[in-house]
């Protein structure tokens, strides 16, 4: 897999016509698994086609069992300057429904090793959603596990937070546990009551919302994800990873077997789309409206000749869901719960 990923930086070398790097992610997946040398072959390959800014948001998602006192210190030295950590929850039932190998103790161990390391850029990960009790009859609950996971990561005053509902993929544990009902998902409002739980908490204590699902102390928000929400562009390396370069937009197959014999080959496997007006158009109203910045009209406007109609427009700010300000549509604390949907009603 790492031959093959670094036989497609080479081959992908000229997706980007700007051959500067402000960022660089690894993720999707559990990159952390990774040797040492595994990542500095990467970096090396990296180097001879890219040039990477000294000042790099350089960022490893991690597991927090993955993150030894010796691994740590190895992935100072070769240049990862900010962690992701999928904590995911500190209460040691739920880490066992989702199949995660750490414990409570290992999630709240491995933030304080990583500081001692000098990480000081940290992201962690929780999940809201799940309901208290297992059982065959569908009650939810109360909110006191999601609550005490809320008090600990504010303990640690992280400068990132990412937060994400529970959600059960298809050919998962999970899954089969539904369909036997072993396990009985959430209700839409005991997940919704989380999330303004999460909303609320977060915010008192000084996080900004800059994105639907994820909150930052003021100006550390994620470069990388924000160039996403920027409409910026990337190179996606590696099985189903995406690439945008404002013209079009491609995605490499999900296979891995696949992935690796098509760059044995020196081939590329990926599907690629050329972006249409209305593409541009219905992917700006999606990324903004979920970001604390929202969507600029007077961009629409000149850049697409796009306006926003206005029956819908004012049925949504007479709801409360959205308001307009210095010519900025952007959404309520009630109207980020009905992102997906509201920003639909604007597709063209």
């Amino acid at each position: 897999m790492i031959e093959a990923m670094c036989r497609e930086i080479a081959l992908q070398k000229d997706y980007l016509t700007n051959k500067h790097l402000d960022t660089i992610y690894f993720g999707g997946g559990t990159p952390s698994l990774l040797e040492i040398k595994d990542l500095e072959k990467i970096f090396d390959t990296i180097s001879q086609y890219f040039s990477v800014d000294k000042n790099a948001e350089i960022t490893l998602e991690a597991n927090p069992d993955d993150l030894t006192a010796e691994k740590l210190a190895a992935l100072k030295t070769i240049g990862i300057n900010r962690l992701s950590i999928g904590i995911q929850s500190f209460h040691e039932p739920h880490l066992r429904l989702m199949n995660r190998t750490h414990t409570g103790v290992e999630a709240a161990n491995c933030v304080n090793l990583a500081r001692k390391f000098g990480f000081e850029s940290l992201s962690i990960d929780l999940i809201y959603g799940i309901p208290t009790e297992y059982s065959k009859n569908g009650e939810n609950g109360n909110h006191d596990i999601w609550e005490n996971d809320i008090a600990m990561a504010l303990q640690f005053d992280v400068p990132h937070i990412s937060s994400y509902g529970l959600t059960v993929e298809p050919k998962t544990a999970l899954h089969k546990w539904t369909q036997t009902q072993k396990f009985i998902p959430a209700t839409d409002d005991f997940a919704a009551q989380e999330y303004e739980m999460l909303m609320e908490k977060l915010t008192q204590k000084g996080y900004e919302h800059y994105e639907i699902s994820n909150f930052a102390k003021p100006n550390l928000y994620s470069k990388h994800n924000s160039n996403y929400w920027k409409k910026g562009h990337y190179l996606g390396i590696g099985a189903s990873a995406h690439s945008y370069n404002g013209i079009t937009r491609q995605h490499n197959i999900a296979n891995n077997s696949l992935y690796i014999k098509a760059l044995a080959n020196n081939e590329l496997a990926f599907e690629k789309e050329i972006l249409t007006l209305e593409n541009h158009i219905n992917e700006y109203l999606l990324v903004n409206l979920r970001t604390m910045w929202g969507c600029d009209m007077g961009f629409l406007a000149n850049t697409y000749n796009y306006h926003f109609p206005e029956k819908i427009l004012q049925s949504y700010k007479q709801q409360g869901f959205l308001e307009v300000i210095a010519n900025k549509m952007i959404l309520t604390q009630k109207g980020k719960l009905l992102a997906d949907k509201i920003s639909s009603d604007f597709f063209v």
